[in-house]
């Protein structure tokens, strides 16, 4: 389906009653306090402290100082209209050693922002792990060993035996695609390994994880409490519609997509992954009742999409660069498809390089929803980053993001009305924030930060999408810049 398909362009679009309108951030990316009240370092604290490792030495130190400034940034939510807020919470900060008893301060932070989010309105929505393991438990071993998935489910207990009153909806994982592959396989984000056996335990691993910390959570909650994981899948398409092309989507697919599609959902790893990766490893690492503890009964699944993906067969003679949009490395996240090439779509390009098209979105949503009917579907990020400028007057006119997310929330809307249960959408991000390994060069904030007073300005997208949370209509995109013009 293509836009010319749908309602025409001047139709207004409502969403459904009771759809979540929300936007998302990241412990590490936001809160800074890196030392305060018991919090110890993750594996970004020392990645980021690696000379050559993050944009111009760049750390989540100070980030946007969201621990000391919550009460304000709650209010900044409510102002904009938003019906939920997806935050994580630092697993260095409730538990520094990912062992033993919870720390105090560090849970009682998030009980404090919680109550704020409950008390404007606001659904919080809670993500466990956002890739900022206790550097201890790397130092243990990290993700490729067992123990980390038993430690993860331990730590769950305890953030659930806390927020459990408070929180309804909790997410074990978020991208763990980026964990294990750019983690432990690339090495571009921390702990910076290079090992594509050891980012294929690192998966096994973080799908175990998921498994044990869904019961953990399941335990402790209310039996009302939603769950959920948060999955950054690829939409792939092939260069041309040569077999070989199409056999590169194949081999893509499942070393991105199904090997967490496979075992959550379904109870067993894809034949044609272990095939791909034989080579590698013989899967030893899976034991038996794994499959069993991994596939647990979803309420949510969350989606995190940004571009498309379209790769090629490698050509014998042929360089075959990798220009997959995940960093640049000598070494490859595709363990077993190393050769794969990726070759970047025409047309405009976010400041990420990254094309966009939402027309990989509505395939996505309509792909999930066919093989999996039933499954309620959440947008759990969207979003890009651009060249932002202060006026003069201090106001910050984003235009191209506005385009972005209009154009994504309609394919959304598209996929709502094809069958797609889409239960929500948060928008990444709130804030310009620390942006992983391109330190504070990359913005994709809602919300501009002045980094130097931490001053929060919303720009012309966060005004446009508030108006659109509260009305729960999406104008045309000629009646857009009148909103704008409007709400600012």
């Amino acid at each position: 389906m293509t836009a010319s398909d749908s309602l025409p362009l001047t139709a207004t679009r409502r969403f459904p009653p009771g759809f979540l309108w929300g936007a998302a951030t990241a412990a590490y990316q936001i809160e800074g306090a890196a030392a305060e009240d018991g919090r110890t370092p993750s594996i970004w604290d020392t990645f980021a402290r690696t000379p050559g490792k993050v944009f111009e030495g760049h750390t989540g130190d100070v980030a946007v100082d969201h621990y000391h400034r919550f009460h304000e940034d709650v209010r900044l939510m409510a102002d904009l209209g938003l019906t939920a807020y997806r935050f994580s919470v630092s697993w260095s900060r409730v538990q520094p050693t990912g062992r033993g008893p919870a720390v105090q301060k560090g849970l009682d932070f998030y009980r404090r922002l919680v109550d704020d989010l409950l008390a404007h309105g606001i659904e919080p929505v809670l993500t466990l792990y956002h890739w900022d393991l206790p550097q201890e438990l790397e130092d243990a071993g990290g993700w490729p060993h067992r123990a980390t998935a038993e430690r993860f489910a331990e730590y769950a207990g305890l953030v659930a035996g806390a927020l459990g009153d408070r929180v309804g909806r909790w997410t074990t994982l978020n991208e763990p695609w980026c964990t294990a592959f750019l983690g432990y396989g690339s090495g571009v984000h921390a702990p910076g390994r290079t090992d594509p056996v050891a980012a294929l335990r690192a998966a096994h691993h973080l799908n175990l994880g998921h498994g044990l910390a869904i019961q953990a959570l399941r335990a402790a909650l209310p039996p009302r409490a939603q769950m959920s994981v948060s999955l950054n899948l690829h939409e792939l398409r092939p260069l041309t519609s040569a077999p070989e092309d199409v056999d590169a989507v194949r081999r893509i697919d499942a070393v991105g997509n199904r090997i967490w599609l496979g075992p959550m959902l379904n109870g067993a790893y894809p034949e044609d992954l272990l095939r791909d990766t034989a080579h590698l490893t013989d899967w030893s690492f899976v034991r038996p009742g794994d499959l069993t503890d991994i596939n647990q009964l979803l309420d949510t699944l969350g989606i995190n999409y940004y571009t498309p993906t379209v790769v090629a067969a490698s050509h014998e003679g042929a360089e075959a660069p990798r220009n997959d949009g995940h960093g640049a490395s000598a070494y490859s996240p595709w363990p077993g498809s190393e050769d794969v090439a990726f070759h970047q779509p025409p047309g405009e390009r976010t400041a990420m390089g990254w094309a966009v098209d939402p027309t990989g979105l509505y395939d996505l949503l309509l792909r999930v929803a066919g093989e999996h009917p039933g499954l309620p579907l959440l947008i759990t990020e969207n979003g890009a980053a651009f060249e932002d400028e202060v006026a003069a007057d201090g106001s910050v006119h984003d235009p191209r993001r506005l385009a972005y997310v209009h154009g994504h929330l309609e394919a959304v809307h598209r996929a709502i009305e094809d069958g797609a249960d889409v239960r929500g959408y948060f928008l990444w991000s709130l804030l310009d924030n620390f942006e992983w390994a391109y330190g504070y060069a990359k913005r994709f904030g809602a919300v501009h930060v002045d980094y130097q007073t931490q001053r929060r300005t919303p720009k012309s997208t966060a005004h446009w999408y508030a108006r659109v949370a509260r009305s729960g209509e999406l104008q045309a995109i000629d009646a857009v810049s009148d909103a704008v013009s409007d709400a600012v």
